[in-house]
C-alpha cells in the first residue's frame, strides 16, 4: 500500500447518484465486470431506492469508493445472506486501504441487518480482488469454469463466501 488513508464509510444517499455514476465510469474494466461500460450520463442507481444497498467511502473530503451489499434473492429462506454485488475504488484512492475499509464496513452492516453469511462472485482473472477477499476471510466455495467470454477469452466465475462472524465457524 502507498499509505493508508483515513476513510469514513456511510450509507449512500440519492444525492450520491451522479458522483457514483462518474466513479463507476472511471473505474470500469473488463478485469472486474461482465457488463458493458456504463453509458455516458447513465444513472448509477437502477431503482429509486437503489441507494439503500450502497455503502460509500469518503477520503480527503471526496468520494473514494463504494460497495453494493444486497439480499441475493427475495426468498425468505435466503434472508440470512447478503451478497456483495459491486466494489470500486476511484483511481486516485487505490492502494490506501479503502477497499479493505469498505469490506469491513460490509461485514458490520450485514451483521446489523441480521445476516450470518456474505457471498460474492469474482472473475477468475481478477487476482487483486481475489487476494483482497481472501485476506478478509472469504474462501472459494465454487468455480464455474469458462462461464464468461470476455475479449475473446473464457473466464471463470469464482464464487466466494464467509460467515459474518468468523469466530462462530
Amino acid at each position: 500500500m502507498t499509505g493508508v488513508t483515513s476513510a469514513t464509510v456511510r450509507p449512500a444517499t440519492r444525492a450520491d447518484d451522479s458522483g457514483l455514476a462518474a466513479l463507476d465510469a472511471r473505474t470500469w474494466s473488463p478485469l472486474h465486470s461482465v457488463q458493458p461500460a456504463p453509458a455516458p450520463g447513465a444513472a448509477f442507481y437502477s431503482s429509486p431506492d437503489g441507494h439503500r444497498y450502497v455503502l460509500v467511502a469518503e477520503a480527503e473530503g471526496r468520494l473514494a469508493g463504494y460497495l453494493k451489499l444486497v439480499p441475493p434473492t427475495a426468498l425468505a429462506c435466503n434472508a440470512h445472506v447478503r451478497q456483495i454485488q459491486g466494489l470500486a475504488v476511484d483511481t486516485w484512492a487505490r492502494g490506501r486501504g479503502i477497499a479493505r475499509t469498505l469490506m469491513d464496513a460490509a461485514v458490520t452492516e450485514a451483521r446489523r441487518q441480521g445476516a450470518v453469511r456474505i457471498t460474492l462472485r469474482v472473475l477468475g482473472h481478477n487476482a487483486p480482488a481475489r487476494r483482497l477477499y481472501e485476506s478478509v476471510g472469504f474462501a472459494v466455495e465454487g468455480v464455474l469454469p469458462g462461464e464468461f467470454l470476455l475479449d475473446g477469452a473464457y473466464v471463470d466465475d469464482v464464487l466466494m463466501g464467509r460467515a459474518v462472524d468468523l469466530t462462530a465457524v
